[in-house]
């Protein structure tokens, strides 16, 4: 860089000084001087607050590239940094949405089995359900045609005996006393199963005047066996208030006497295929009407034709 130095003539001098009014005090005259090179590299460095007295040799042009190429080279890293940032975030988002993607697909698929077995649990046990029941009422149906035999073969009074008397309240009346002899048979034809069997009380009426009852004890029927069974029915100090008309007259002749009597009871029996889950059960209505004679007291009475069975 060319140094110049700025003068002033002395005519411009005078020309001044006469042009314009006097100043007091005078100023001093300036002299300006451009610096060399030399000082403005010293100035250059030494204002420069990345300079170092150790860089001296370097120039200006020198050092404003190498400036600028650090700026630039930072702001690459930290763009390249920045990215990288960024490209990492972007990898672990989506590395969270495929696991979470991966999570709903491992669900999705674990319900689906777990329906699955369920659904097939379900198909299995109502498929049980169904063939058990079928199977149940097969064997109650064939339960079902096997129905005990029952028979009321005989009846034997064993006594016949009305006397003057007085019930329990202290009414007098006529007093009946009757002891008789049922003899049943009764056979169980089933192949597979037993029977359990009751009966209601077994009953001997006059028309609507009960004159004498008995209770059979149950029992166990195996299966296609068959046994007597043997009851006693008794009557005793039954009160008759007038009701046996046909004994009015011949109290003191029971030889003639003929009472007509209905021998009345109902058998049950239960039979347990299965456990207690298959049950069949057969109600047998008996009635028997039977003539009472006198004349064949301690003799058995043939029922095997006369009594009705429901």
């Amino acid at each position: 860089m060319a140094v110049t130095m700025h003068a002033k003539s002395d005519s411009e001098v005078t020309s001044l000084d006469a042009s314009s009014p006097p100043r007091s005090p005078r100023r001093p005259l300036y002299y300006v001087q451009s610096p060399s090179q030399h000082d403005v590299e010293k100035m250059s460095y030494g204002s420069s607050p990345l300079g170092s007295p150790h860089h001296y040799h370097c120039s200006p042009i020198h050092h404003s590239r190498e400036s600028s190429t650090s700026r630039f080279s930072a702001s690459v890293k930290n763009s390249k940094h920045a990215s990288a940032w960024k490209k990492i975030h972007r990898d672990l988002e989506l590395r969270a949405a495929a696991d979470a993607e991966d999570d709903d697909d491992d669900d999705d698929d674990f319900y689906t089995a777990a329906d699955g077995r369920v659904r097939l649990y379900l198909c299995l046990a109502f498929a049980f359900v169904v063939l058990f029941t079928v199977f149940s009422l097969i064997l109650w149906g064939a339960g079902r045609s096997y129905k005990p035999k029952i028979i009321v073969e005989n009846v034997v009074f064993r006594s016949f005996n009305i006397q003057a008397g007085m019930d329990q309240t202290g009414v007098p009346t006529d007093m009946l006393s009757l002891n008789s002899t049922i003899r049943i048979s009764y056979r169980n034809p089933a192949t597979f199963f037993g029977v359990h069997v009751s009966s209601t009380p077994v009953e001997f009426y006059y028309y609507q005047l009960k004159v004498a009852s008995g209770q059979m004890k149950e029992f166990y029927q195996s299966r296609k066996s068959q046994r007597s069974i043997v009851m006693v029915v008794l009557g005793h100090q039954v009160p008759l208030y007038g009701g046996v008309s046909v004994v009015g007259g011949a109290k003191d002749h029971l030889e003639k006497v003929a009472v007509p009597l209905n021998l009345t009871f109902v058998m049950r029996s239960r039979g347990y295929i299965l456990g207690r889950l298959v049950k069949v059960k057969f109600l047998k209505s008996i009635r028997c009407p039977v003539i009472l004679r006198g004349d064949r007291l301690a003799k058995p009475l043939k029922l095997v034709d006369s009594c009705i069975y429901k």
